[in-house]
Parts: C-alpha cells; sequence; structure tokens
C-alpha cells in the first residue's frame, strides 16, 4: 500500500496505497509545543484490553500488537505513509528474475538480554513460522528458501515474483524476528525477548504489562523509561483515567464522545482515517448459510448507515468492500442496497423462514456488542432472529477458530498490500477462513495477484477478487473506521498512525 525507493536493483516496489494521516512522514505531534523539559518517567497507556498471549508468531490479537510494537523488530518497517523503510535491514537487493531478494543486516543488533541478533535468527523466525503453519504463514507461500550467507546477510529464494515481499516482511509484528531460546523455553508466551526499543520488565495477568527501556536498541534510545500498559474494557473509564492523569494515552475513548473530543484542548485527541475493515461473517460450514440467498439476503437486510452511526459516531465510512476508499487499490462496489423486500425474497428462494442465528461479539471490542443490538434488530425485519453471544475475546478467538457460530462481526486492522484484506481470510486454504468459504475462481485470482508484477493488472485482479467476495457474502463487510486516540500535555513526539501501530520509542514526557 505504499512505495518502497532505495535506488537498488530490482528494490523499487509500488505497492500503491496511499494514505492521508494528518502528519508528514517522520514527523511526530508535539503536544505539548516545545515547553517543559521532557526526560525519562514512566508512560502509563490504557488498552482496551490483555493480550491473549505474547508470542507474536502465535497470536492474532490487536491488544498483544500494541505491546508488541513496542518490543520486537521486523527487517523492514512501515512509515507513517506505509512505505518500507529499513529496520534491522540496512538494505536489499533483487536479482533480474526478483526470485532471489538479499537483505544486509544492521552490525552489532542485541536482543533486549545482550545477546546477538545475527542472518541465523532471522531464518530460525522465519522457517519457524513456515515450517509449523503459524499465523503468518500465508505471507510466506512464494518462499522457497531463506537462508543466511554470513552472520549479517539474509537471501529469499522465490518460486515467484512477489511484489509485496516487504509488506510481507514487515507490515506488522507477527512476522517479528524472535529469539530461539526464547521460544524453546515457551517463556515468549508471556515473557518475549526481542530487539525492540522497550522490554518486557512484568506481567500481572488481569492488570497490566511493564515495559522498561532496553537499553541494548541498535537504534536512538528511548526517552522514556518505561512504559505501562494497563487493561481497561470500559472506554469511559479510560477517558477518566486520562482525564485525572492516571493514564497519559490512550485509544480506547467513548465513540460517541470523539467528536467533541476532537475540538478541544485537554486531553488532545487526534483522528486519521485507518486502513482497517469491520464485516460480518456468516458460517457456511453451516446450514442454511451456505446457500449464497441466505447470505445475500442478510446483506440486502442491513442498513450499514444505521449500524455504522450506532457503533462509531460518524468516525467511520460506510464500504461494501474491504479497502477504503484513499487507497488506489479501492474498488467501488456497493450492489446491497437496504431492501427489505428483496431480503425476503431471497430468503424465499432459499426456503428458509423462522430463522434463529446466533451472533458472536467480544466485549473486548464494544463496537461489536452495540453494531450487534442494530443487526439483531434489522435482520428481525426479515423473519430472522438473532441470537447475542457476547465473550471475553480468548473465548471468542477459541469458538472462532473451532467453527462454533452462526455468524460473527469482528475487524482486520493494520493491513497494507491489497493481499492482505482478502488472502488469509477468503483463500480456500487461508489461515484465517473460519467461515469456510470456498471459490475455486477467488482462490486463482488470489494466487495469481500476489505473484502478478504489473501494477495495472494487479489492480484489476483485485477489483474481480472484490466483486466476486461481495456477490457471494463471503464477508458482508460493513466500514472502514478511523483511528481516534487520545493523550494528556505531558506527551510530546507521539504519532497517530493509519496502521494503528502503537510506537513510543519517540515519546517524551514532560516534567
Amino acid at each position: 500500500m505504499s512505495s518502497t525507493r532505495f535506488g537498488l536493483a530490482g528494490a523499487t516496489l509500488a505497492l500503491l496505497l496511499t494514505v492521508s494521516v494528518g502528519c508528514s512522514a517522520g514527523e511526530g505531534v508535539d503536544v505539548d509545543g516545545g515547553n517543559g523539559t521532557a526526560a525519562g518517567g514512566v508512560l502509563n497507556a490504557a488498552i482496551g484490553g490483555e493480550p491473549d498471549q505474547l508470542d507474536p508468531h502465535k497470536t492474532s490479537a490487536y491488544y498483544s500488537f500494541q505491546v508488541l510494537e513496542n518490543v520486537f523488530d521486523t527487517l523492514v518497517e512501515p512509515d507513517a505513509n506505509l512505505a518500507m523503510q529499513p529496520s534491522l535491514a540496512t538494505e536489499w537487493t533483487t536479482s533480474d528474475d526478483q526470485l532471489t531478494w538479499t537483505f544486509t543486516l544492521r552490525e552489532g543488533v542485541k536482543f533486549s538480554d545482550g545477546t546477538p541478533l545475527t542472518a541465523d535468527d532471522v531464518v530460525y523466525s522465519y522457517n519457524r513460522i513456515i515450517d509449523e503453519k503459524l499465523n503468518t504463514a500465508y505471507k510466506f507461500g512464494t518462499v522457497k528458501s531463506v537462508a543466511a550467507s554470513n552472520p549479517t546477510t539474509v537471501v529469499i529464494t522465490l518460486n515467484a515474483p512477489t511484489p509485496n515481499l516487504l509488506a510481507n516482511l514487515g507490515g506488522f509484528k507477527g512476522v517479528a524476528i524472535v529469539q530461539k531460546a526464547n521460544v524453546e523455553s515457551e517463556e515468549i508466551i508471556t515473557k518475549p525477548i526481542g530487539s525492540g526499543p522497550f522490554a518486557l520488565s512484568g506481567y500481572t495477568s488481569g492488570d497490566n504489562i511493564q515495559l522498561v527501556r532496553n537499553d541494548n536498541y541498535w537504534g536512538e534510545r528511548p526517552k522514556l523509561d518505561g512504559v505501562r500498559f494497563t487493561f481497561v474494557s470500559d472506554p469511559t473509564v479510560a477517558l477518566q483515567n486520562l482525564r485525572g492523569n492516571e493514564v497519559q494515552w490512550t485509544d480506547n475513548l467513548p465513540p460517541q464522545q470523539v467528536p467533541a473530543l476532537l475540538d478541544g484542548d485537554e486531553p488532545t485527541v487526534q483522528s486519521v482515517p485507518s486502513t482497517d475493515y469491520w464485516y460480518l461473517a456468516l458460517n457456511q460450514g453451516r446450514k442454511p448459510y451456505d446457500d449464497v440467498n441466505v447470505r445475500r439476503a442478510i446483506a440486502f437486510a442491513l442498513d450499514r448507515e444505521a449500524i455504522t452511526k450506532a457503533a462509531k459516531f460518524g468516525l467511520a465510512t460506510v464500504n461494501q468492500t474491504a479497502i477504503p476508499q484513499n487507497s488506489a487499490f479501492h474498488y467501488e462496489y456497493a450492489p446491497y442496497s437496504h431492501d427489505v423486500n428483496q431480503a425476503r425474497q431471497l430468503l424465499d428462494q432459499a426456503g428458509v423462514s423462522d430463522l434463529t442465528m446466533d451472533l458472536m461479539v467480544t466485549s473486548e471490542y464494544p463496537e461489536t456488542v452495540t453494531a450487534a443490538q442494530v443487526i439483531a434488530s434489522q435482520l428481525a425485519g426479515i423473519g430472522v432472529n438473532v441470537k447475542i453471544r457476547t465473550l471475553d475475546f480468548a473465548q471468542w478467538l477459541d469458538e472462532q477458530g473451532n467453527g462454533n457460530f452462526d455468524s460473527f462481526m469482528l475487524g482486520w486492522l493494520g493491513n497494507i498490500d491489497p493481499d492482505e484484506f482478502y488472502y488469509a481470510q477468503h483463500h480456500s486454504g487461508g489461515t484465517f477462513n473460519f467461515h469456510k468459504y470456498n471459490n475455486p475462481a477467488v482462490d486463482q485470482l488470489l494466487d495469481r495477484a500476489r505473484t502478478e508484477t504489473d501494477q495495472g493488472a494487479r489492480k484489476q485482479q483485485y477489483e474481480q477478487v472484490a466483486k466476486q467476495i461481495v456477490d457471494d457474502a463471503s464477508y458482508i463487510y460493513l466500514y472502514n473506521p478511523d483511528v481516534a486516540q487520545g493523550w494528556s500535555k505531558q506527551v510530546s513526539g507521539y504519532q497517530v498512525r493509519t496502521d494503528r501501530a502503537i510506537r513510543f520509542r519517540d515519546v517524551a514526557l514532560t516534567r
């Protein structure tokens, strides 16, 4: 979703997502205008829920990645405009046939425990994901081999050109470089060791996670002494804590209050468009949701404007496809008007009446609970009785993984390349295809698009993918939300990012 230009042979990619983030690349938001002395201190941050675990290769929870963003590194990383920049790798080259990528690592990088990080750690991390078929294994679908030719050189050999390889290797910390001993001891689940700007120093389950500055960090040392992540599920309480200076940062703001907060002075609240999407999924492994007419009926019965207004209070854009409007890959397609009569006709064609539908949501994402109530009211109008099942997120993940649902609502956060919006969710072999969607034509398009080097052709292929997924109602897309975050006047150097990456390495607290 961005472009990378380093003047290296074959290393220029055009991933084509342009996003307005409210600040130019590299700029932080100096909240206090430069007044006061910033030095040290612990930043207290309120997040909406507790991580399910802290192994970056195994978790899929956003609350985990809020913490892990500050603990781990990747070979490359997205800047504020989502262009891939050096991180652990300082440069890279590609062969003329685009099948061999050679990455040069920084010298002298250490994990937070002082042990060296070398090319062998990169090889171990990637092979672990591939061999164990972990959450991000789909990002390595074209990788033939990963090898270390010396301690500072990693060679990745592909079986097909992969235009989004940099995004795959650096888009988020799910592909972080981990320490083998930390994995084998299983301490990575609660005591991860990374090479990022902060290191984990304490974890009180149900309450908080503490990070301290990593004095072995290869980059500029953080100004903060540490960060304390407190789990605050109630947005009203999180805002109260921010106003009372019990915390100095939160992204768990009451959505109905955000519009007024954006116009206020204390605390500072900023909002930018995101690359996220929120959706309703129906379990096609269960009847009658295996019938496309049933899924389309539900899609026609929904009033997305009303759902979005209730859940986000104007801080979102209705969209019937996944990729947001500010992307060059956005495909304008909205076949489902709010049409109750059409919905009833489709249910009649499917021979379905008096349907009771389980709708699984999670209290740790309150907007799903709010939206579910509106969805239930709307579907009652076509004779579908929705039973809302509200779980904590750990239970929700278990039920999703075991296929124990009729339907669920959730979002995908921090997407960069178009492949991330579709492949893992809608390919028949996709890691996150829990709703059992299977369309061979979509599989073929997704396989082709991820290796297509002509960007015009690639865009057309993803438009075909988007149209077919919407026509099949594989996901029933609802909206693209904005990112809204707030912090106190003590905080300087923080930047709201469109990919929701929570980076505190450049943050300072005034005294």
